[in-house]
Formats: structure tokens, C-alpha cells, sequence
């Protein structure tokens, strides 16, 4: 019997392969929702009452793991595989559809044991956003999923378990994660940065064709820890890049602007300093290396509209008093305590566009975070403070500060709610037959 189970096992596995090869177009359509990591929320409800293709009908209603009371069927896995394939989400889409289908049950089973549920009105919005994602309607989704052998059902639950985690986690954590105002402030002010900054790169792309992808990435993360250099990298990309630049060692030859790369792409390079090589990406059909060579400003590229808002102080220029304000000041509101013995015209608190800064301001702004100061001795017995209190884009309509709260504190809720399933994946009772 279990000769049987595998020797069906890899027919559905050689059926999932060419049936994906098929959906190349919607791979096309949805692959922003790949990159975006959508694979995270996955569904959860058995499938007992859908039909399957011949392939897989000696085993359809086969368990394949028990978690705690419950079952999940071979036909579910294969389902999800398939979902997964056509997401181009990484790794082994078999093992990846069994892991996420086990983290389902147990936030199905939470959502049972609280009471939660989702209205029918609450289900039908999160299909479409999550459709909308790829520019179509939940009913064009559905329809395209269909022709990739994957059951309209199946959508449905991969939505529905997403849909009611993210209700259980916010009325457990969201009082503990609130988003405040100086938060909504950072948020903004990082928005500013990297759009008007360019970078040059060297890439090694390393196929990952499927059921290789673990292979793939094994592998790139042995050469991420091992190039340090760009004479490495560019060795390495002249061995195993799959890429038209692998000849010229991986080196892309035109500057490129970070505000067309891809968010997680771009967050990346940020992070490294010119000669360092970034962490593994998974792209579609590959894993993606990067290193950083150079990054300036683009100065063609259209300007952003940033509107600071900063305070300029002068104070006696004296060690005891810079220490003093140096301790005692992480905010623009804390330097009102401080100089209340001082003049008042010394200082002084605007916030204009960055357009209409005096060079010397702006030039010093620009290396600040929100709270941070620089000084200067004027050399007349007085010091100079420039504090940063506040960097926006200035946006027509301007920005609407409630959905970045949300924003912000949906990150702030990722952690915490990785915590609560991991925390039920130790208490819960998963088996093999």
C-alpha cells in the first residue's frame, strides 16, 4: 500500500508540473502577489465534496497528516501544491502546501475555540482584494485558478483562514501595539529617502527549476556568506549565474533607480554598503543575488516634495551646556525644558518645504533622523543646534495618517502573531499515518 500511495504521489507530482507549465499567463498576472509573500495566509477547510482529476482518484480521500482531531486529505495537498505552483511561491510546493495547510487547521481550530468568524460580506471582500491584487475580480481569479486545476473552494479557504487570523490577532494584540503619531511621523520620513537615489549592482541569478528550489537557495545562501569581495562575486556570477550578465562577472552596466525595483529588492540594497552582497531573494524559477557596487543620488530623476519641519537653537558654547542638552534631548519638545533660561529668539521651530531651506540646513536635514541634531560653534561664544522633528512628502492630497497607522501597526502585529502560531504548533498533536 504505501509502494502505492508513493507510486500515485509522484504521478500527481508530474500532473501539478504540467498543468503549472500551462498557467504561465496567470503566473504572469499574479506574480506581484508571489514576491509580496501571499502564500503566508493559506487556507484551511476540507475539500470532501469536490471532484478530482482521474490522476489522483485512488488516493483522493487519503490522510496524509492528523492535526490534533482533524484531517488533511492527499487531495487538499495537492490542491494547495498546485496553488502554490502557480503563485511561483519558493520552495517544495508538496512540502510548502502540507506546512501551510498545518499552520490552517490550527488557526481555524483558535478561531472555533474564540467564537471568531467572518461574515459572508467579510469572506467575499477579502477574496476581492486579494483578486484585486492582480488587477481582476475574485470571479476572473477563480476563473483562471480553474484552468490551472485548482478548485474555486480551494481559493476560498486559502482566503478565509488569512482573513481570520488576522481578526483573532488583531483583537488579541491590538491594544498592546498601538501606532502612535511619532511612528505615523518615521514612517512618512522613510517614504522620502529612496526615491531619488540610484544604485549599481552585480547580479547572480541561480536557476531554480522545480523541485529544486531548497537546492537553489541552499546554495545561494552559501555563496551570500562566502562573497566578500567583487572580485568573488564576480567569479562566482561568471561560474553559476543563470543571467545574460554572467559573462561581464554579473555587473549590470546602467545605474538604476531604487524607486523602480521591487519594495523587498530595494530594501535590500539599502541595507549594504558598496562590496557587500545581499541575502537570498526568490524570485520566479530562480534565487537572486545582489551586490552593491555604488549608490548615489539620481539626479534625473523627477524631484521629490519634502517638507521638514526642524528647530534651530543657539546656546552657550560651553561643554557643560552641550552635555547638558546632549542628555537631556531626544525630541524638538524636550529643548523647550532645557533653554527656558535662554532668550527667547534663541530659538525657533518652522517647518517649510525642503525646496526653501538655506543650503547649510538643508544639507545638514538630510543626514538626520526624526529626534537627531548636529551642531556647530560659531566661534562668538555660542553654539548652534539643528534638530529634526519632522520629514514628510508633501502629497496632493496630502497623506492620509489613519492608513498608515494601520500600516504601521499591521507590521508591528507580523511578529506577535508569528509568536501565537508557533506557540500552537508545540501544544498541538500532529501526526503521520
Amino acid at each position: 500500500m504505501a509502494k502505492a500511495d508513493k507510486t500515485s504521489r509522484n504521478a500527481d507530482r508530474r500532473m501539478i508540473k504540467a498543468r503549472a507549465a500551462k498557467a504561465q499567463p496567470l503566473r504572469m498576472q499574479i506574480l506581484a502577489l508571489a514576491l509580496a509573500g501571499m502564500t503566508a495566509a493559506a487556507p484551511g477547510l476540507p475539500m470532501l465534496a469536490l471532484s478530482a482529476p482521474p490522476a489522483m482518484a485512488q488516493n483522493l480521500f487519503a490522510p496524509r497528516v492528523y492535526v490534533n482531531d482533524q484531517v488533511i486529505t492527499e487531495f487538499e495537498v495537492q490542491q494547495r501544491a498546485r496553488f502554490m505552483q502557480v503563485l511561483n511561491a519558493p520552495g517544495d510546493p508538496e512540502a510548502e502546501a502540507l506546512k501551510s495547510l498545518i499552520d490552517d487547521r490550527l488557526r481555524m481550530s483558535e478561531a472555533k475555540r474564540l467564537g471568531v468568524k467572518l461574515t459572508p460580506e467579510e469572506l467575499t471582500a477579502g477574496m476581492e482584494e486579494f483578486a484585486g491584487r492582480a488587477s481582476m475580480t475574485a470571479d476572473q481569479l477563480v476563473g483562471e485558478l480553474q484552468k490551472a486545476g485548482i478548485s474555486a473552494e480551494t481559493y476560498r479557504d486559502f482566503v478565509q483562514a488569512g482573513a481570520v487570523w488576522r481578526k483573532i490577532v488583531r483583537d488579541r494584540f491590538s491594544n498592546r501595539v498601538p501606532a502612535s503619531e511619532a511612528d505615523v511621523d518615521k514612517y512618512l520620513a522613510a517614504s522620502t529617502r529612496p526615491k531619488a537615489m540610484k544604485v549599481q549592482v552585480s547580479e547572480l541569478v541561480i536557476p531554480a527549476e522545480p523541485g529544486n528550489e531548497d537546492a537553489a537557495m541552499a546554495q545561494a545562501q552559501r555563496l551570500s556568506q562566502d562573497l566578500r569581495s567583487e572580485g568573488a562575486f564576480a567569479a562566482a556570477a561568471r561560474n553559476y549565474s543563470a543571467a545574460p550578465t554572467a559573462p561581464n562577472g554579473g555587473r549590470v552596466p546602467e545605474w538604476l533607480q531604487l524607486s523602480n525595483l521591487p519594495g523587498p529588492i530595494a530594501t535590500q540594497l539599502l541595507a549594504l554598503s558598496p562590496g557587500q552582497t545581499s541575502a537570498p531573494i526568490a524570485v520566479p524559477g530562480a534565487v537572486v543575488l545582489f551586490q552593491l557596487r555604488a549608490i548615489a543620488m539620481d539626479e534625473k530623476a523627477a524631484p521629490i516634495s519634502v517638507k521638514v519641519e526642524w528647530a534651530n537653537l543657539l546656546f552657550p558654547d560651553t561643554p557643560e551646556e552641550l552635555g547638558r542638552i546632549s542628555a537631556g534631548t531626544d525630541s524638538c519638545n524636550d529643548l523647550y525644558a532645557l533653554v527656558k533660561n535662554l532668550p527667547p529668539a534663541n530659538m525657533t521651530v518652522k517647518e517649510q518645504p525642503v525646496s526653501e531651506l538655506p543650503q547649510d540646513v538643508a544639507i545638514a536635514l538630510s543626514k538626520l533622523d526624526i529626534g537627531e541634531f548636529t551642531t556647530t560653534s560659531r566661534g562668538d561664544g555660542w553654539r548652534r543646534l539643528i534638530m529634526l522633528c519632522k520629514r514628510e512628502p508633501i502629497m496632493d492630497p496630502p497623506p492620509n495618517r489613519d492608513r498608515v497607522k494601520e500600516i504601521v501597526m499591521n507590521q508591528k502585529l507580523d511578529g506577535l502573531a508569528e509568536n501565537y502560531l508557533e506557540e500552537m504548533r508545540h501544544a498541538a498533536i500532529i501526526r503521520h499515518p
